[in-house]
């Protein structure tokens, strides 16, 4: 099979790559034999073409770039597929138009188009919103407060095996579960409806491209305005230094705390010893509009529960851990939060974060049929082949088995060399953890196809807590042994997402697991690149005196705090934060419980686990950025669902891609020129 295929470009061969008369939604309902008889096309219709991996290539280079910037901001990372087929169409058809291309790509080139963009925009950058910036904040110290940063190298080897190890553990899972078992995998057969909408109504794709890319343009002007330091100004020493045009918040809210009832915040404004207004508590406008599009996404439930939750954490725990003094073990009288400001990382992380692991894991044991089903349909095979009616043996088409052997053993081995030689992970602990990887990215993937969410979060912490035990005095391995699962079981879930939306397509499985395989060495350059330009040192996450940190990262909060109880054990932690993990874990297990076990017509009463854990370990700031985001498109398909439906997601689209990508570059120039 030559690796890539000529794109059509006569009249005759056109006409044969036109859409499927069947839609996805009634392939759904066919069995394997079907899909091989009315459904798959062959090699007749050009799919894993050379301009196909351009365009997810470049695409996904900077699609990467967005989740890094938006999942370092918020802990989400949010896939691409989508974005990558509105884009990819509207960029083919111009190209088509101008006289650069003689046709433009067929509907199955732009599924494996997606499945490049989706790897390198998606499954390559999880690591570096989680257990990258922990580990470089846990190795902050008085002396070195940038901390210690990865090499280049080390990073790159270490994203790209996680992705290519994900990537190979899904080939066993595929045909079970997408052929047979027809599991739905909701963003990818979405992914497939929207490429059979785009190809039977192309005006309309247009339209929405056109929307994209305006919002996108309105996004990028933020980053300029606010983060890019072209403003020089002279400090009360004489010291000259430079500053954005505008200032990342504004400080609206404190006339409200004045002119609130004193009994409502008599203890907040004069908490310590000393006098605050609400912007202290980061209760402030934020001037980033990538959190109000984000917010578009996420929904109203989850971001009114994080408004919730820091409210909770502004008003009634940072007062009082502001003034709950202890002697610690150096002898030396301290606070459970040193600051308002600052509260959120000191002691509302030792609430939130305990409260998203002890739900996540809670969630994950109740889904134990899934658990159940995902290791009997590894067990019901899935390799043999039966030829079809119409001459095709599904073991010509499927992915050989053999690729998952040598590509477990390469990518495997991979995984176990970095994480001995830099990561303090005995390589027999390191083939442990790539063993437990592939039965727990099973379940995940699983877990995927039935509900669309992947607990990589959840698997994480299991990981966590086992390596807390087997290596409790490494914070380093416990993180990034988490990180070999999370990363692999998000890069599995992915590929099969992609499959599921080639399948409905009548495509090649093994053309577009190509497809997403080189992918991989695009968002590994795309996702180090980030990372260093976006994180140069680890200020950028802790902040400095008298400045808020640029990135928030909530996911590496979680990842961190787990890691810190294991290596200091909790006697080592103030009796506030000892106090609040049993808190936050007991009302985690609660919220998933209920949510699990209440009547389907109670559930939107429960509190969201998720948005109250976020909503305390994030600046107050950013889950009221998100919420008016939400607000807005709760109102909007409520007053305008048909409008919605068109354009609500090409707008959060286009403004997450817009500031993310200007951000990035702007964090360059300011990190590395403009300093």
């Amino acid at each position: 099979m030559p690796l890539f295929q000529k794109p059509p470009v006569t009249p005759e061969e056109i006409a044969r790559c036109r859409p499927l008369d069947i839609s996805p939604e009634e392939v759904l309902t066919l069995d394997e034999r079907a899909w091989y008889e009315r459904v798959y096309r062959g090699d007749g219709v050009p799919q894993l073409t050379v301009r196909a991996v351009v365009m997810g290539t470049v695409l996904g280079f900077f699609l990467s770039f967005t989740n890094v910037y938006i999942g370092l901001k918020t802990g989400w990372f949010l896939g691409v597929a989508l974005t990558a087929c509105i884009l990819s169409f509207a960029i083919g058809g111009a190209l088509q138009r101008v006289g650069l291309t003689k046709s433009g790509l067929t509907i199955l080139e732009n599924n494996c188009m997606q499945s490049t963009a989706s790897s390198a925009g998606y499954a390559t950058g999880n690591t570096v919103v989680s257990a990258i910036p922990a580990m470089l904040m846990l190795s902050v110290t008085s002396d070195r407060p940038g901390g210690t940063q990865l090499p280049w190298y080390v990073l790159g080897l270490w994203v790209f095996f996680l992705a290519a190890l994900g990537v190979t553990l899904a080939i066993p899972m595929k045909r079970n579960m997408i052929n047979r078992e027809r599991l739905t995998f909701p963003s990818g057969t979405a992914a497939a409806v929207t490429l059979q909408g785009l190809y039977s109504r192309g005006a309309e794709a247009l339209v929405k491209a056109r929307v994209l890319f305006a919002t996108a343009a309105f996004g990028a002007l933020v980053p300029l305005l606010k983060d890019l330091n072209v403003r020089k100004v002279i400090d009360a020493a004489g010291k000259a230094s430079k500053e954005p045009l505008l200032p990342g918040q504004s400080n609206v809210f404190d006339g409200l705390g004045r002119a609130l009832p004193a009994s409502w915040t008599e203890r907040m404004l004069h908490a310590g010893g000393k006098t605050w207004n609400l912007s202290d508590y980061q209760i402030k406008l934020d001037h980033s509009a990538v959190l109000v599009f984000a917010g578009i996404i996420v929904g109203v439930r989850i971001t009114a529960w994080m408004v919730v939750g820091g409210l909770v954490l502004a008003t009634c725990i940072a007062p009082v851990a502001i003034e709950a003094t202890w002697t610690n073990a150096a002898g030396r009288l301290v606070t459970a939060a040193t600051r308002p400001a600052t509260a959120w990382k000191e002691i509302g992380v030792w609430y939130g974060a305990p409260l998203l692991v002890a739900s996540g894991l809670t969630g994950f044991a109740l889904q134990w049929r899934t658990i159940a089903r995902a290791f009997q349909g590894l067990r019901s095979g899935g390799g043999e082949g039966e030829l079809t009616s119409s001459g095709v043996d599904p073991r010509d088409v499927e992915v050989p088995s053999s690729w998952f052997w040598g590509g477990t053993l390469f990518a495997g081995g991979g995984v176990i060399f970095v994480a001995a030689r830099w990561f303090e992970v005995p390589p027999h602990l390191g083939a442990l953890a790539v063993v437990m990887t592939f039965a727990l990215g099973l379940v995940a993937c699983r877990a995927t196809g039935e509900s669309d969410i992947t607990p990589g979060g959840a698997l994480g912490k299991i990981m966590q807590l086992t390596y807390g035990v087997l290596i409790p005095q490494s914070s380093t391995a416990n993180l990034m042994t988490a990180g070999i699962t999370s990363g692999s079981s998000l890069a599995a879930a992915d590929l099969l997402n992609d499959l599921k939306s080639g399948y409905l397509l009548g495509a090649n499985p093994r053309r577009q697991f190509l497809a997403q395989a080189l992918g991989i060495v695009t968002g590994t350059v795309a996702t180090v690149l980030c990372w260093y330009a976006l994180v140069p040192d680890a200020t950028a996450l802790t902040g400095t005196a008298g400045h808020d940190p640029a990135f928030a990262a909530p996911g590496a909060q979680q990842w961190k705090a787990v890691a810190e109880v294991f290596k200091y054990g909790l006697a080592n932690l103030h009796p506030m934060a000892r106090h609040a993990i049993f808190v936050g874990g007991a009302a985690g297990v609660a919220l998933a419980l209920a949510e699990a076990w209440v009547p389907k017509s109670w559930k939107r009463f429960v509190p969201s686990a998720t948005g109250l854990g976020l909503g305390m370990v994030l600046p107050f700031f950013y889950p009221l950025a998100m919420f008016a985001g939400a607000a807005f498109a709760d109102v909007t398909r409520k007053v305008a669902p048909v409008w919605a439906e068109r354009f609500l997601v090409p707008i959060a689209a286009g403004g997450i891609a817009g500031e993310s990508i200007v951000g990035v570059l702007v964090a360059a120039l300011n990190n590395f020129i403009l300093v």
